[in-house]
This record gives C-alpha cells, sequence and structure tokens, in this order.
C-alpha cells in the first residue's frame, strides 16, 4: 500500500491517519485505521495543540520545523501548568480569593487560630483585617469588629461615666456588652465570651447580653 506523503515525511506506520487526510478535519492526532480514536487526556489551558509556542523563542529558520514543534510540545505540556502555579502565588496570600483550605494556614502566619464554625466570608475578612484588629485590640472599637466579623451584627459596648464610677467604684474598669440578635440567627454564647475574654484588657470585666429582638 502507497502511503501518503505527508504520512511519509512524518515518518509513521502504514495505516495511520493524520487529521485532514480524510477530508474529514477535525480528528484526533492520531487515529489507527479499525481501531477506536486513544482518549487522551486534554491539554493544559494556554498550550497549542499541534506545534509548541516556545518555537516562537527559537531563530526563524526553525518555524517551519514540524517535527521540532511537536517534540517541544512535550516539555510545554509539562512546563505550562508549573509556570502557571507559579504566576499565581500571589493570589495564594490574598485572603479574599486564597483556596479556602488555605484560609487557616494564611491565618497561622497573623497568629490566628479560626474556628472551623465560622463562616467562609468572615474567616477570610478576619485573615485580612488581622493586622489592623491587632493595632486595635483591648479598645472598644478593636472589640466591636470582632464581635460583628463573627456574628453579623454590630454589638453595643457601653463603659461607665466618671461620675457614675465616683458614684460607685465597683464599676470601675467594667462594660457592658449588648447583642440585639433577628429571630432567625443563632449564635455561640460560649465563643463570644471567648472572644470577648481575649480581646479585652486583662483588669478589665464585662457583663454580657444576648436578647432577642422584636
Amino acid at each position: 500500500m502507497t502511503q501518503p506523503l505527508e504520512t511519509r515525511r512524518r515518518g509513521l506506520a502504514p495505516g495511520v491517519v493524520l487529521p485532514g487526510d480524510d477530508g474529514a478535519g477535525a480528528l484526533p492526532p492520531v487515529a489507527i485505521a479499525g481501531a477506536e480514536p486513544p482518549a487522551w487526556p486534554p491539554l493544559p489551558p494556554g498550550v497549542p495543540e499541534w506545534a509548541s509556542s516556545y518555537l516562537n523563542f527559537l531563530p526563524g529558520i526553525y518555524s517551519g520545523e514540524d517535527f521540532l514543534g511537536r517534540f517541544l510540545l512535550i516539555f510545554e505540556t509539562i512546563l505550562n501548568p508549573i509556570e502557571r502555579t507559579i504566576e499565581n502565588i500571589p493570589h495564594l496570600f490574598d485572603p479574599l480569593v486564597t483556596p479556602p483550605d488555605a484560609i487557616d494556614w494564611l491565618g497561622s502566619w497573623v497568629g490566628l487560630v479560626l474556628d472551623p464554625r465560622w463562616p467562609e466570608d468572615r474567616r477570610r475578612t478576619l485573615v485580612r483585617e488581622a493586622a489592623s484588629l491587632y493595632h486595635w485590640r483591648g479598645t472598644r472599637r478593636g472589640l466591636t469588629r470582632i464581635l460583628e466579623l463573627y456574628t453579623g451584627i454590630t454589638p453595643s459596648i457601653t463603659e461607665p461615666t466618671l461620675s457614675q464610677v465616683a458614684a460607685d467604684r465597683a464599676r470601675a474598669y467594667r462594660f457592658h456588652v449588648e447583642l440585639a440578635l433577628p429571630p432567625d440567627v443563632r449564635i455561640d454564647e460560649a465563643m463570644v465570651r471567648a472572644i470577648i475574654d481575649l480581646e479585652k484588657p486583662a483588669f478589665a470585666a464585662y457583663t454580657l447580653e444576648i436578647r432577642r429582638q422584636r
């Protein structure tokens, strides 16, 4: 049997049909007559199908080399996913776009131990704001923000005035935290107390009131 010129030029065995040889167009890369086409895995995104883009980095005399283009495609298929991973490394350090399983790892960089019961979007925001929360730690502003991140509700934190402390010394260094929850919201009171204990000044005491909105 006489082989087609293109088949002989590429050094393929008799019976091998290349895409376009039969006029059909879109065939698998190599199909053997009388056999099912091989189920090849898809190429990585951005990798050409027939000739490697690495030819663009070689002298122009090699641009028409069919064998060299297919040979370099082997290396491009292997290296392209690695290059894409390296290019996307900065996104791993962004708490808002890092993969879900990397949030806890990223939080450990700023000394956070995240409770898995927290919703994902709130854990992402907490990691993002960790530096500023450390700056405001021990203040009403810092405590308000971290409780807001956990509960989704802005708490009311009140401190006694100087006249109240003068009238009753037992009210010194005490503050009151109030959370008004909508009817459909549930929170873990023990977790709220743990957050307050961690964020308040060590010498301060507090009272917590959690009530339902009507």
